[in-house]
């Protein structure tokens, strides 16, 4: 068990102590099987007990939910909103033409000008995250290019997976059933629980196992993992 470079392999939560076991795969490809990435990479290395974090990115680029830039055209609105999104070390979001421009055809013009009409508003009075919390989980895990994002996804747009909960049922079932499997949204600043196997509870006790992004995001090329309780 080894963790990425610049993060811990063991953390604590509620007195527990949990490894976090990245699993280094080959750059995944729009033509690439789930199941069959999962089965080369992931099959043989979980034990009963574990649980299998799938990064919601390589779910969404097999389901063929990856755009090149140069496939999307922004509308003015979308340049328009995208000066006013604040981009953060960890990563683009919304803050490019491109990245709105699929929010607005994933969410739909109403919900984001919504959302962005009461973001101004409530970021007048210091609180902040109320775009997201309004544009939703869609708009969140849209994936804009970084300068160490991996080719050829430095210049692709990914949007978040469908059916996130279905495809860990169904991985579950893949990988023999004994195990746990969830669709992630993880970062450098938190994360989401995108579709599990678990329940509430278990899902917001993952988030905070994964809170400091064991996987990285750059060119770590894991976008997987097993947490084991140790």
């Amino acid at each position: 068990m080894q963790a990425n470079e610049g993060k811990a392999l063991e953390t604590s939560v509620d007195g527990k102590s949990y490894a976090r076991i990245p699993l280094r795969t080959r750059v995944v490809m729009p033509d690439d099987d789930l199941d069959s990435v999962i089965t080369e990479y992931a099959k043989d290395a979980v034990q009963p007990g574990d649980l299998l974090f799938v990064t919601e990115k390589i779910v969404a680029i097999t389901q063929g939910r990856s755009y090149r830039l140069d496939e999307i055209t922004p509308r003015p609105l979308a340049r328009f909103l995208s000066r006013y999104v604040v981009r953060t070390s960890y990563g683009i979001g919304l803050g490019m033409p491109e990245t709105m421009e699929m929010a607005l055809r994933e969410c739909g013009t109403l919900r984001i000008l919504f959302a962005a009409g009461v973001s101004v508003i409530t970021k007048a009075f210091g609180r902040r995250g109320d775009f997201y919390r309004i544009a939703g989980d869609k708009a969140r895990a849209i994936d804009g290019p970084t300068k160490n994002t991996i080719p050829p996804y430095n210049q692709a747009v990914v949007l978040g997976p469908k059916n996130p909960r279905e495809v860990a049922l169904r991985i579950q079932k893949l990988v023999g059933g004994q195990v746990d499997v969830a669709v992630v949204d993880i970062n450098d600043i938190g994360g989401n629980i995108l579709g599990s196997t678990l329940d509430k509870t278990g899902e917001r006790r993952l988030v905070q196992i994964l809170g400091d992004n064991p996987l990285g995001q750059a060119t770590q090329s894991t976008p997987m993992g097993i947490v084991r309780e140790v």
